[in-house]
């Protein structure tokens, strides 16, 4: 795994400097801690950070042709690379490494750009073809490595795998795009293909993007798209024997490394899956590395150790204390643009655990978006179900008012919280979804904005709207997942793990997210994905006698920290300087009457607003983090 970066004049011919492109790459070194490179031509600069993997030695870049015509920096890996590898060797290519880079290249020159659609793996990637004077980008289908890139106003197209990157490239730093800080607060994330900043974007999962010198700057086009539509009537049992060859497949094509390999594992089945899959294909010694919370509410260890006892694999077991709350320095290092998953702070430290024993990592990402594990589908569809049933009007002119009279009740017993359940009644399908995955919504981020921060007529929910109407599908729960695989999953979880693992020099791979695997599950019928209330029936039969019953029936958790508890107590102080001393109230960017409401309802035990506050502090770090480096530009 690596990082990218390049400068590219798509007018003429002006040399770019050495000095501009190390700055760039200096600035994802953490990408990339074992090499570095850079390739110069005329008008074209590429840089390369190297984690390495596959072929240590033969696999560094940039990756450049025998006659120097054709140039590529690669972040990824590609699984069926010794395949594709054989297929080109058939047409006269001749390989000099053992590395998937190599492949890519001898794809480039036989294929061009229908090599995209044959990669199976995860990539992110830039080719400079001399030839056809081409920048070509390309990304993984689920967008599981990063790509920014942005066009100057002298031509040059710069692009790299972090915000960092492109700053580091550019004079000075672009104001922050309205939308996208709105966006931010509703989700805790800014969603593809926008970027934090006005005129940087992200090129989208599943895209690619040519550019011609002299050319017009194109679209980027979208090469796949998953298709959710439930078919079919295969019994439980006909689908657990369809199920068992593929797990097995995604997981042991996931094994190939020239480098120690091992799993994380919490206390839930997808994790538990990895490592029982994987010791059944490698045998057992894996190593297998927990992180557990001081609050017993939380913690999962003891059903980590259970797994990890039954497969006999090496079990590497951590806490994460409040007193991890003082790191958010590093958090803030390691998120190049501003990212608001609490769970963000655990993982990294579970990643700089797992560094000490492996250099790649399975995880069970994934699972939840394509088996229907999370607790709001079964809610979702329930509410659906009963919006079908019922005459149009009711749900504004019903439900609306009651949501509006009905006490909140946070901290109340579950069946009197209610209110959430009558909002959502009270709105369309997205709209529903969109208050069940955003941690502040819409009434309270336009507050925080005032009336000279807010977009008129702006709703993120809107975005969660785009994705359904192309999902193809009238199944609720397809349609909702379909939507969380476009946004939650590539915004959001992904990107949580992908930024803390290459803070930490690990590779993570995600099995659950094969493609032949995700396209199966994509089929399923809601019966084969949920049972009642409980998600994940389909894997949870397979895997019945391979993970113990303790975590195939425990309740779900959640990888979270107790940042509530901690925000109250030890750090009570930061939250007071937050709420009344942050560069956001300086700035302007927030209202620091919206701030100390927020900060009042969770000190007084009024309302849960945590998850609100955790965003406006991260907020806080990347903003002050740009200002400090960059002299940030606050003009919005």
């Amino acid at each position: 795994m690596c990082g990218i970066a390049g400068i590219v004049d798509l007018r003429g011919r002006a040399p770019v400097a050495p000095a501009r492109l190390r700055a760039m790459t200096d600035a994802i070194a953490r990408r990339g801690p074992d090499g570095e490179g850079q390739w110069f031509a005329p008008g074209v600069g590429l840089g390369h950070r190297r984690l390495a993997i596959i072929d240590p030695e033969g696999g560094k870049q940039p990756y450049v042709s025998a006659d120097g015509r054709v140039a590529l920096v690669f972040n990824g890996m590609i699984y069926n690379f010794r395949t594709l590898r054989t297929e080109l060797e058939a047409q006269g290519a001749v390989f000099t490494s053992d590395c998937d880079t190599e492949v890519l290249l001898h794809g480039w020159r036989v294929w061009g750009e229908a090599i995209v659609p044959r990669l199976d793996g995860f990539f992110a990637a830039a080719i400079w073809d001399e030839d056809r004077e081409s920048l070509f980008l390309l990304r993984d289908r689920w967008g599981k490595k990063p790509f920014y890139y942005t066009r100057t106003a002298s031509g040059e197209l710069l692009f790299g795998s972090d915000l960092d990157a492109i700053l580091a490239g550019l004079d000075g730093v672009p104001p922050i795009r309205r939308d996208a800080l709105a966006d931010y607060l509703a989700l805790g994330y800014v969603p593809e293909p926008k970027s934090i900043f006005e005129g940087i974007e992200k090129l989208a999962p599943a895209h690619v993007l040519r550019l011609d010198r002299g050319g017009e700057m194109s679209a980027p086009q979208c090469y796949w798209s998953i298709r959710v539509h439930p078919e079919g009537n295969a019994t439980l049992d006909e689908a657990i024997e369809q199920l068992t060859p593929l797990l097995r497949q995604a997981v042991g094509k996931r094994l190939v490394a020239d480098v120690p390999l091992g799993t994380f594992l919490s206390g839930g089945v997808d994790s538990a899956a990895m490592l029982a899959i994987a010791s059944g294909i490698r045998g057992p010694g894996l190593g297998a590395c927990t992180m557990g919370f001081d609050d017993p509410k939380l913690d999962e260890t003891d059903l980590a150790a259970s797994v990890a006892q039954r497969y006999g694999a090496h079990h590497h077991v951590e806490r994460v204390t409040a007193d991890a709350m003082a790191d958010l320095g590093h958090l803030g290092d390691a998120f190049s643009e501003p990212f608001a998953d609490a769970s963000a702070l655990p993982t990294l430290h579970l990643c700089r655990m797992a560094a000490r024993y492996v250099k790649v990592a399975l995880s069970g990402d994934g699972g939840d978006e394509l088996f229907a594990g999370y607790r709001r589908y079964p809610y979702h569809l329930a509410e659906e179900r009963m919006k079908a049933r019922m005459p149009g009007w009711a749900g504004r002119g019903l439900f609306g008012p009651l949501s509006r009279a009905y006490p909140a009740m946070q901290r109340g017993p579950r069946v009197l919280r209610a209110k959430s359940t009558l909002e959502s009644l009270a709105t369309d399908a997205m709209g529903g979804l969109f208050r069940a995955t955003a941690l502040m919504q819409e009434r309270q981020r336009d507050a925080l904005l005032g009336a000279q921060g807010r977009v008129d007529a702006y709703s993120t929910a809107d975005l969660l709207r785009e994705h359904a109407a192309r999902a193809d599908t009238d199944d609720p729960l397809a349609r909702a997942q379909y939507v969380d695989l476009m946004t939650w999953l590539p915004g959001r979880m992904l990107v949580k793990v992908d930024r803390a693992s290459m803070a930490m020099g690990i590779e993570v791979r995600n099995p659950l997210l094969d493609i032949d695997l995700a396209q199966w599950a994509a089929r399923l019928p809601t019966t084969l994905k949920l049972d009642g209330f409980s998600g994940k029936r389909v894997l949870k039969a397979a895997l019945n006698e391979h993970v113990p019953d303790t975590i195939l029936g425990a309740k779900k958790r959640g990888f979270v920290a107790p940042i509530g508890h901690w925000m109250t107590g030890r750090f009570a102080s930061e939250m007071e300087r937050l709420t009344n001393d942050s560069i956001l109230l300086e700035s302007g960017l927030l209202e620091q009457r919206a701030m100390n409401d927020l900060w009042r309802d969770l000190r007084t035990g009024r309302a849960d607003t945590s998850r609100a506050l955790w965003t406006v502090m991260m907020l806080d770090r990347f903003i002050s983090k740009i200002d400090d480096s960059r002299k940030l530009d606050r003009a919005a």
